[in-house]
């Protein structure tokens, strides 16, 4: 048989599997909704949970996996005086040390929260945070700029009044977007604007304090500046966090040990800090996501089972309701593997209707969870793919028996029961 000819066979055999689909609405229906409603679901939960493992990679990215974070712990009222008498708080001198001491460290950064109650400029005001930053605290945090530049070393040891704006930030204070070179106020002090962030990614997710896009909504100037020329509480923590980019091919939980014995030699052993290690939050999230994989390849399973059961119990019927028309075909010379193959092409066609519906029943369910729960979704086209060929799968299998079945009617037989 030529390859024109085989493939008008299948076609052929194609459109009358929808014919007997058409012919069969409801019933065709009800046989679908256990393989929409599985593959719908299985769609909506990896776009979730795609959309969820993306963003959190983007998190631990900014970050960055090789480098360690050491936060300050805060506390109040006679806790924090209690552990005043032993250590003085995260400070530049523990950072400093740490680069002095450790020979695994190549750069670092810190920074601090300012106390603002007042932030506006000429053409505008804003609720944004402000913080202190080191001059290569946006080179460790993968933050771009859109425009100007970024404050140097020597900005911050002459203690010079500069900003940089995050996007929202310069937005509220310069609508008109003129915002390099003018000047804004923080509190009591007048800053000249040098730079502007990049828009950055725009997300819910946060890790351990840290917010993906929150950069955004935010005003950095010079560290040196900040401590010298702003006000803080009593017995405050001189930095809120310090960060230290280790070297190439160093192991960052080994190195974090080496961390933790210097920080608790200077702070007496008071457990007033915390050190983040990105890798192994990577680590951890990797091994949640494929938790969460094994347990929806667990429910898409047991879904496509019972739509695929549905598809047997739907073709074993068809195959009573068409006896007749089987022992007819037998008898005008149709042989047995032609059956096999019709039968076998309308189980395909309803788990690839039922799929196809599936998917974009599943994209749907995950635009409105995202738009109802704010949460965000990624599509995946691997997942899709997978679904539709896992679909196609379960319709031969299960359409394997009834077809055989059909083509084992003894043709006189099947002509007397009609």
């Amino acid at each position: 048989m030529s390859r024109q000819n085989k493939f008008n066979l299948y076609f052929d055999g194609v459109k009358q599997a929808f014919d007997e689909m058409r012919h069969h609405k409801l019933r065709t229906a009800l046989t679908l909704l256990g393989m929409i409603f599985g593959v719908g679901a299985v769609i909506a939960m990896l776009s979730v949970g795609e959309g969820a493992e993306r963003e959190a990679l983007k998190m631990i990215e900014s970050m960055g996996v090789n480098n360690l974070v050491v936060n300050a712990r805060p506390a109040d009222g006679e806790v924090l005086k209690s552990i005043r008498e032993h250590s003085v708080g995260l400070s530049l001198r523990d950072v400093q040390s740490a680069n002095e001491t450790l020979p695994f460290v190549t750069n670092w950064s810190a920074e601090k929260q300012v106390n603002t109650f007042s932030l506006f400029s000429t053409e505008g005001r804003s609720d944004a945070a402000v913080k202190g930053v080191t001059a290569n605290y946006f080179a460790l945090s993968a933050f771009a700029l859109d425009d100007g530049q970024a404050f140097s070393d020597d900005d911050n040891a002459h203690f010079r009044q500069v900003a940089v704006l995050g996007s929202e930030a310069a937005r509220s204070l310069f609508p008109q977007g003129n915002a390099i070179g003018n000047t804004i106020k923080i509190n009591h002090q007048w800053f000249t604007v040098v730079g502007v962030l990049s828009q950055g990614e725009v997300g819910n997710s946060k890790i351990q304090g840290v917010k993906l896009g929150g950069e955004r909504n935010q005003v950095f100037i010079p560290l040196a500046t900040a401590l010298k020329k702003m006000n803080f509480k009593p017995l405050e923590d001189e930095l809120d966090a310090f960060k230290l980019a280790l070297a190439e091919g160093v192991e960052p939980t080994l190195a974090a040990k080496s961390l933790r014995h210097l920080l608790n030699r200077r702070h007496g052993g008071e457990k007033d800090y915390e050190i983040v290690v990105p890798a192994d939050l990577l680590a951890q999230h990797q091994k949640t996501q494929q938790i969460f994989n094994i347990v929806m390849a667990c429910v898409a399973g047991i879904s496509l089972l019972v739509g695929g059961i549905g598809i047997m119990n739907i073709m074993l019927a068809t195959i009573l309701e068409r006896t007749g028309e089987i022992g007819l075909l037998r008898a005008l010379g149709a042989r047995r593997k032609d059956i096999a193959r019709q039968f076998l092409i309308e189980s395909i066609a309803i788990s690839a209707t039922g799929g196809l519906i599936g998917i974009l029943v599943g994209l749907l369910l995950a635009v409105i969870i995202s738009t109802a729960a704010g949460w965000p979704v990624a599509w995946s086209p691997f997942a899709i793919v997978l679904a539709l060929a896992v679909c196609m799968t379960i319709g031969v299998g299960f359409g394997l028996y009834p077809a055989k079945k059909a083509a084992r009617l003894d043709p006189i037989v099947a002509l007397q029961r009609d």
